[in-house]
Formats: structure tokens, C-alpha cells, sequence
């Protein structure tokens, strides 16, 4: 590969526990290289307000954890000519999701609007969990449902509209994808926007994804041989790893031809070598289960996608969802796949993973990672990877 081959991300855009409303890539750096843990602790008063059942709340098994996201419920609708009114009506994800992409322009020094931006084919690959807000908050009221009218509530609460309405308000050119691929759609968003930018398609895109559950402030209720952690942290590739708890946020990059970034002069925060997606379809022991023959043959494809010597890998950030079967399977599989490389060394690169910090934000969760990773290439940094 040569010197300017792979893709630029020249913009970033983030939004998770434990930074402050409205903050920055610069908040969450500061959490990540200060080692801080940022999930929430509820008190029984907190529940309750957010209409928890007293009866799960007296469940010893009931976990009052979770990554949440402050500043989840504040939207600046007229800064995107939104009323009031449509504002309420429009889940959070897509208030957030929108903000970020706004956020991760900016953050590029891209203008669609000036004459150099508009000539640009933009696109936009993202996608969100399931419009919670809209179960929670609209469907019971069935009275205020109506108000709003069915239409209405739908384009502003289906994730099939997340990308379309960024490239509308932000005034996109390029292609417009909803991607819904579970906890990996960020990253597959991601992926499907470089190879857009490879093969010309575009000029600039922006990718992520977003998830925020409502009730914003609720835990949940644990149970054995989940993937959900007892007690509300997640150990990752710990010996007493026992899962997961839920994180909430939103992670948008702004991605470039590499050369077309040097040409223009941005800022560039890492390089995206190679990237690659498969599926490992019914050989694993459950559909929600990983397989390591699936795991090794996709990571083994991005490394000679990449043409990166494994050896020369110092950091892999990893899913690390802190369960018992995910972690070991894993490790096995990064192990497998270095070693078909021909890496043949020992203890050259560290894991980690950014779930340790403040959950698993679902279809978010893939940008975290990443977002962690190209912070810590600018910064030169490698940030602690906690509960080890």
C-alpha cells in the first residue's frame, strides 16, 4: 500500500457517559486517559421518578447501573428549524444523532453550504437502536399521539430516517444509508463508508451510530446466564468477567480519501488501512453466540485488506463485551488470525476495550471504539483499559 492509500478521519463527533451536554472528543479523551469509570449509580428516589415499578425495584436481582448520557433530553430545534412541538415528538436518537453529524462537519472544517462543500458528494451511513422514546413516552399517550399524527410520529421516530434526515438538514449529496446491523452497525456504517470513498462514490462521508434508551436514568434486572454484569461494571478480559451493562451514546467521523485529506490540508486524526465484514452464518453454538473460525476469518481479512505487518499492531481495540464465552473466543480468534499472518511474537500488543469505561452502547459501540482508538494515536497515548 502505498503512502497516501486508506481513509482519513478528519472529524469527530461524540456523545457518552460521563462527558458534559453538548461536550466534545476532547471530554472523552480526558475520561479515557484519566482511567475514569463513568456509569451511573441510581438511588431508589431516581427510579422511582423515572416510573420504575416499586415491586422490581425491591428485587435484590435488580441492578441500579447504567452508562447514561446527560444532556440526552436538551435539542436545539431551532438551530435546525425544528418547532418545539416536533422536537417532543422526535426520539432523542435522532435529536443526538443529528447534532453529531453537525458536530463532526464542524469539527472537519467542512461547510456543505460554501462552494467548496457543495460540490462535494457527502454521504452518510448510520444507524440507532429501536426508538425506545416512541414505546415509552408517545404510544401510552395515546391522546398526544394523535396530536402529533401518525406521519409525523413516524419520520421523526423510525431509524430508517436517521441518515436521510442528516443529509436533508445538513444538505448531503452523496448516498444516504440506514444500516442495521445490531452492536456492529457503527462499525460496518464505517466500513461501507470507506469503501463508498475507495470506489469514488463519494468525496466525503460521514458514519456512525447512536443509542439511547428511555427512560434515560433505569437499570435492570440481572439475570443468570445473560450477557448483563451483576453488579454494573464490565471486566473485559478479566478472570471474573460476568458481562455487560448498558451504555447510551453517540459517536460520528468524518472520513476522507487520504490523499484528498493531504491535499487539503486537515487535520487528521488516524488512517483506516483496511477494514473488512463477513458473516459466520449457523457455525457457532447460538445465534447470539460468537464462533472463532467467523472472528478470525474477517480480522484476517482487514490485516491483508491493510497490508499492516501484524507485528507491527502495538493496540487492538476489541468488542470486549466482559462476558465468559465472548472474551475467550476473542482472544482466540485475534491469536488465530495474527498467527496465519506470520506474526510469530509474544506479548507485542496490547487489548483493551472502551465497554470498561461506560458500558455497551449497542449500535454505538463500534465508533467508541474506534473514536478511543484514532484519540489515542493522536495523542500518543494509551489509555487504561479498566477492571483488569
Amino acid at each position: 500500500m502505498s503512502e497516501l492509500e486508506g481513509i482519513a478521519i478528519v472529524g469527530i463527533a461524540a456523545r457518552f457517559p460521563g462527558m458534559p451536554p453538548g461536550g466534545n472528543a476532547d471530554d472523552l479523551w480526558r475520561n479515557l486517559r484519566d482511567g475514569i469509570e463513568s456509569i451511573a449509580r441510581f438511588t431508589e428516589e431516581e427510579l422511582a421518578a423515572a416510573g420504575v415499578d416499586p415491586a422490581l425495584l425491591a428485587d435484590p436481582r435488580y441492578v441500579r447501573a447504567k452508562g447514561a448520557l446527560d444532556g440526552a433530553d436538551l435539542f436545539d430545534a431551532p438551530f435546525f428549524g425544528f418547532t418545539p412541538r416536533e422536537a417532543e415528538a422526535m426520539d432523542p436518537q435522532q435529536r443526538v444523532f443529528l447534532e453529531c453529524a453537525w458536530e463532526a462537519l464542524e469539527d472537519a472544517a467542512c461547510n456543505p453550504d460554501h462552494p467548496s462543500g457543495h460540490s462535494r458528494r457527502i454521504g452518510v451511513w448510520a444507524g440507532a437502536g429501536v426508538s425506545s422514546y416512541l414505546i415509552s413516552n408517545l404510544l401510552p399517550n395515546q391522546e398526544r399521539l394523535e396530536s402529533f399524527g401518525g406521519l409525523q410520529v413516524l419520520l421523526l421516530n423510525d431509524r430508517d430516517f436517521l441518515a436521510t434526515r442528516a443529509s436533508y438538514e445538513l444538505n448531503l449529496r452523496g448516498p444516504s444509508v440506514a444500516v442495521q446491523t445490531a452492536c456492529s452497525t457503527s462499525l460496518v456504517a464505517i466500513h461501507m463508508a470507506c469503501q463508498s470513498l475507495l470506489g469514488g462514490e463519494s468525496d466525503m462521508a460521514l458514519a456512525g451510530g447512536v443509542s439511547i434508551s428511555s427512560p434515560l436514568r433505569t437499570g435492570y434486572l440481572f439475570q443468570e446466564g445473560s450477557v448483563m454484569s451483576p453488579d454494573g461494571c464490565c471486566r473485559a478480559f478479566d478472570a471474573s468477567a460476568s458481562g455487560a451493562v448498558e451504555g447510551n451514546g453517540c459517536g460520528v467521523v468524518a472520513l476522507k480519501r487520504l490523499a484528498d485529506a493531504v491535499a487539503d490540508g486537515d487535520r487528521i486524526y488516524a488512517v483506516i488501512r483496511g477494514s473488512a465484514v463477513n458473516n459466520d452464518g449457523s457455525g457457532k453454538i447460538g445465534f447470539t453466540a460468537p464462533s472463532v473460525e467467523g472472528q478470525a476469518e474477517v480480522i484476517s481479512e482487514a490485516l491483508m485488506m491493510s497490508g499492516v505487518e501484524p507485528e507491527t499492531i502495538g493496540y487492538v481495540e476489541a468488542h470486549g463485551s466482559g462476558t465468559p464465552l465472548g472474551d475467550p473466543i476473542e482472544v482466540a480468534a485475534l491469536t488465530q488470525a495474527f498467527r496465519a499472518a506470520g506474526a510469530e511474537g509474544e506479548g507485542f500488543c496490547a487489548i483493551g476495550s472502551i465497554k470498561t469505561n461506560f458500558g455497551h452502547c449497542n449500535t454505538a459501540a463500534g465508533v467508541a471504539g474506534l473514536i478511543k482508538t484514532a484519540l489515542a494515536l493522536t495523542h500518543r497515548t494509551l489509555p487504561p483499559s479498566l477492571h483488569y
